[in-house]
C-alpha cells in the first residue's frame, strides 16, 4: 500500500505536513532536512521542485526557489539526493512543483525515478484536470505515484466531487485563491468554505494549506480536515536560521502562540 494511504488509515486527525524547497538553503541540504523533520515527528513532507516562475507561491517560497536554482538544484540532482533516503525515512514524501521541469524530464521517467527513490505522491498545481485524467493518471498509477489535486474556495461542488471520485491519497484544500504566505487568522468566509467542504463527506481525506502559521490557523485546519500543511512559515525560518533542527523548533514555538 502507498505510504500516503497507510498514513491516513493509521492516523486521520491532527496530521502535520511541512513543505520546503529542495536546494534551499544550500544545494546539498535536502536529505538532511527530510531526516530532521521525520525524526522530529512530522507526519508527511512536501519537497518543492524549484522553478523560475512559481505562479501559486508567494514571495517567501519564490525567493527560496530562486536561491535553490542559483545553488544549481535540478530535478535530476534532486533524485540523486533522494536515492538512499528510504534507508531511514518511513513517512510519506511528496514532490511539489510545476509541469515545465517534469515535462522536460519526461513524465514516465519522472514517475520511474519517483518509484525508485520512494516518492509517494506528486503535486502539480498547474496541471489541468483533463490532462491529468487522459495523460498523467494512467502513467502515475503504473508506478503507484499518487497525483494530489488542489481545490480552492472558488471550486464548485460538482468539480470537487469529480476530483474526489478520480483521485486517491488526499485532497489539498487551499485556504484561499491567493498565493502561499503567512496569515494570522482565517476569516469567516474561509471557515464557511472549510465547513461547506467538510459537509460534503468526501471519500478522500483533506489537508488544508496556505496561510497556516500559528495556533489559531493550525487548530482551524485540524478542526476542519485531517491536518495542516505549512510551507512559507517553515521556509522563512529555515532561511533565517540556516538549519532544519532550529527551524522546526522555532516553528513549534510559533504554533503554540
Amino acid at each position: 500500500m502507498n505510504r500516503i494511504n497507510e498514513l491516513f488509515n493509521r492516523k486521520n486527525k491532527n496530521l502535520l505536513s511541512l513543505y520546503f524547497c529542495a536546494g534551499h538553503p544550500t544545494a546539498d541540504s535536502t536529505a538532511d532536512i527530510i531526516r530532521t523533520l521525520a525524526q522530529g515527528g512530522i507526519d508527511m513532507i512536501e519537497i518543492g521542485i524549484p522553478f523560475s516562475d512559481p505562479m501559486a507561491d508567494g514571495p517567501v517560497i519564490q525567493s527560496a526557489a530562486t536561491k535553490a536554482l542559483r545553488n544549481g538544484m535540478t530535478l535530476r540532482r534532486l533524485f540523486s539526493q533522494l536515492e538512499s533516503i528510504r534507508q531511514d525515512v518511513k513517512i510519506p514524501l511528496i514532490l511539489m512543483g510545476y509541469q515545465n521541469p517534469v515535462i522536460q524530464f519526461g513524465f514516465e521517467d519522472f514517475c520511474r525515478r519517483c518509484k525508485e527513490c520512494g516518492i509517494d505522491g506528486v503535486i502539480l498545481p498547474d496541471l489541468p484536470f483533463k490532462d491529468y485524467l487522459q495523460d498523467y493518471k494512467p502513467v502515475a498509477d503504473r508506478y503507484d505515484v499518487k497525483i494530489i489535486m488542489l481545490i480552492t474556495p472558488e471550486t464548485s461542488e460538482e468539480r470537487i466531487r469529480f476530483i474526489d471520485g478520480h483521485t486517491d491519497g488526499f485532497i489539498y484544500m487551499v485556504s484561499s485563491a491567493a498565493t502561499t504566505g503567512v496569515q494570522k487568522s482565517f476569516d469567516g468566509e474561509k471557515e464557511a468554505y472549510f465547513k461547506r467542504v467538510n459537509g460534503m463527506y468526501l471519500r478522500n481525506p483533506r489537508m488544508i494549506g496556505f496561510g497556516i502559521s500559528n495556533r489559531q490557523t493550525l487548530e482551524t485546519a485540524y478542526n476542519n480536515a485531517s491536518g495542516a500543511i505549512i510551507g512559507s512559515r517553515f521556509v522563512e525560518l529555515l532561511d533565517r536560521l540556516g538549519n532544519p533542527h532550529d527551524a522546526l523548533q522555532a516553528l513549534r514555538e510559533a504554533l503554540d502562540r
